[in-house]
């Protein structure tokens, strides 16, 4: 399959309610079952027996993710042992979640997040299965692996944001550092075991194997969402359709400061890291002259610095900022990637592994933690499918761009150069931090009075123009214009607004107008339930400057063929 993938699954072990008995049909509570944890440890959220069953079970189905994309990668070596054939396996793994990333986000967000997980087992299930068939038959070509690699990518692409939305649902804002530390603490048990068992398979019987372990490896992960009785959250409005959400999703991450950190940072270290996932294989072949077990080995000991990460990287959450931690942790990732095209010593080379491990784990997760914490509910799904787009559509034109890089430049030099890249990344820092993200308060606040209407409107009716008066002082008016366009401005097209402006009065310069078109009725509506606790923070801050109450007026588009029913 691929190296990215088991973030895909691991997602799976932070998505659970959080129940304090083994008990998929009752809603999630608190957890005041386990008493008064003020201060949430690292293994905190193992606590509760629903979250431990269904992380039991994603460790095994992650270990069987890295057995088959250590088998995949391999695979490509037999049948076409080039560098931009070993690399193009990577690219067509994270190419679909590239191209389906947004439109699963809007899917995730729309409809129920549990049926989309399961469809996604089953998916997962019958692919695999099919490649573990095509090789032990002997019939599988470059194109086959290609093709079918792709068909898993696109399960992957669907089930991510579904996963990903969960998160915060299932734990206390407390605990989601430590419920994204536990996810990575999953896939780095997985690849620090996978690979190597992989290895022992090919070596006894080949590849095909592998591809079946895989296979029945979703099954645990199934069993658990079958038996779980998600309560899906009441609806009022209808549903949004499914462009006008993708539109929604597009233009909340556009502005909003936090998610648009982690869109920046992303690719600068994504785009030229994936340089060492996608050559590793090639590196082990061609320049160690080694097989599948020492390719295992290595990416093995990366997994065993991804452990040594989750386990360092609350303490060191505590004495250090994320924008801190992460350019240290680039850096290692760094000069893993310069070692693995100088270092011919493999014990030596295994060793920096481990430290590359270090660097990968902890700024990844980090990215991670931080679209979580820059997303409102409403929109999370999509919000964290865009984050997905960036991190898989650097990880599939990386892959593509260095397999080129190497077969006219050589391998060492594809490594060097990208260790050089993800070095000058780290000047986007200063201006476009992670750290963002922490402060802000996303939890619904919806503290917007019901607009007045005299007649019953239609959902579509619109474009809806509305209005807000206020009254301002002269010696406040300029403080006022800069609150409003820096605050009230994004926060208003965030939330669905498609034109906004603020107007004052040519007659009487005390009354300003703040002005915001949505695409209809149904989408203003919207609005009123999207509202934060963040949001409500920046209203109270702007009406310090203004006297009195301000004035809300809604106006219909109005025409012949859309008259009020």
């Amino acid at each position: 399959m691929r190296q990215v993938v088991a973030f895909v699954k691991v997602r799976r072990v932070l998505e659970v309610p959080v129940n304090g008995d083994y008990d998929p049909t009752r809603p999630p509570d608190s957890g005041a079952r386990f008493g008064a944890m003020t201060a949430p440890s690292a293994w905190s959220p193992l606590r509760r027996p629903l979250f431990r069953g269904l992380w039991i079970a994603d460790v095994a189905s992650n270990i069987g993710t890295w057995m088959h994309d250590s088998a995949a990668a391999w695979l490509m070596t037999l049948l076409a042992p080039s560098p931009l054939m070993v690399s193009l396996v990577q690219a067509a793994t994270t190419l679909p979640l590239f191209l389906l990333a947004l439109p699963a986000g809007a899917l995730a967000d729309i409809f129920d997040r549990r049926r989309i997980l399961l469809i996604a087992q089953v998916w997962w299930f019958v692919t695999t299965a099919l490649l573990g068939v095509l090789t032990i038959t002997g019939v599988i070509q470059p194109w086959m692996l290609l093709l079918i690699t792709l068909a898993i990518g696109a399960g992957s692409a669907v089930d991510l944001p579904a996963w990903q939305a969960i998160i915060p649902e299932t734990v206390p804002r407390d605990e989601l550092p430590a419920a994204v530390g536990l996810g990575s603490v999953a896939i780095n048990i997985a690849r620090a075991i996978g690979p190597a068992i992989a290895g022992v398979i090919i070596v006894a019987g080949g590849p095909g194997p592998v591809f079946f372990i895989n296979a029945v490896s979703v099954l645990g992960v199934f069993w658990v969402l079958w038996r779980w009785r998600r309560q899906p959250s009441a609806a009022v409005l209808p549903a949004e359709r499914l462009a006008s959400a993708m539109r929604a999703g597009v233009r909340y991450v556009r502005h909003a400061p936090a998610l648009r950190s982690v869109i920046v940072r992303t690719p600068a270290f994504v785009a030229f890291a994936s340089a060492l996932w996608a050559l590793l294989p090639v590196v082990v072949k061609t320049s160690l002259g080694r097989g599948a077990v020492s390719y295992g080995a290595l990416v093995g000991s990366l997994g065993l610095g991804g452990l040594i990460g989750a386990a360092l990287l609350p303490a060191w959450r505590k004495r250090w900022s994320t924008d801190a931690i992460t350019a240290v942790a680039t850096l290692l990732f760094a000069i893993g990637c310069a070692a693995l095209a100088w270092v011919s010593n493999f014990s030596l080379l295994a060793a920096v592994m481990v430290i590359a491990g270090v660097g990968w784990l902890t700024t990844i997760s980090s990215l991670l933690l931080a679209a979580q914490r820059g997303a409102a509910g409403w929109v999370r799904g999509r919000a964290l499918a865009i984050s997905t787009l960036a991190l898989f559509g650097s990880l599939a034109i990386g892959a593509v761009l260095w397999g080129v890089v190497a077969n006219r430049f050589g391998v060492a030099w594809a490594l060097t150069a990208a260790a050089g890249g993800m070095i000058l990344g780290l000047a986007l820092i200063p201006r476009f931090r992670l750290a963002a993200a922490e402060a802000l308060d996303l939890e619904p606040s919806r503290n917007w009075p019901d607009p007045v209407v005299a007649e019953e409107l239609a959902d579509d009716a619109g474009p809806v123009l509305v209005m807000v008066e206020y009254v301002i002082e002269p010696a406040q008016r300029a403080a006022f214009a800069a609150a409003a366009r820096n605050l009230l401005r994004p926060m208003r097209r965030r939330d669905g607004a498609v034109f906004w402006e603020l107007f004052v009065d040519s007659a009487n310069p005390q009354r300003c107008v703040e002005c915001w078109l949505v695409e209809s009725w149904a989408e203003h509506l919207r609005q009123h339930e999207r509202t934060t606790r963040a949001d409500r923070e920046v209203q109270v801050r702007v009406r310090k400057l203004t006297v009195g109450r301000e004035r809300t007026t809604h106006y219909i588009a109005l025409s012949p063929q859309q008259e009020p029913s």
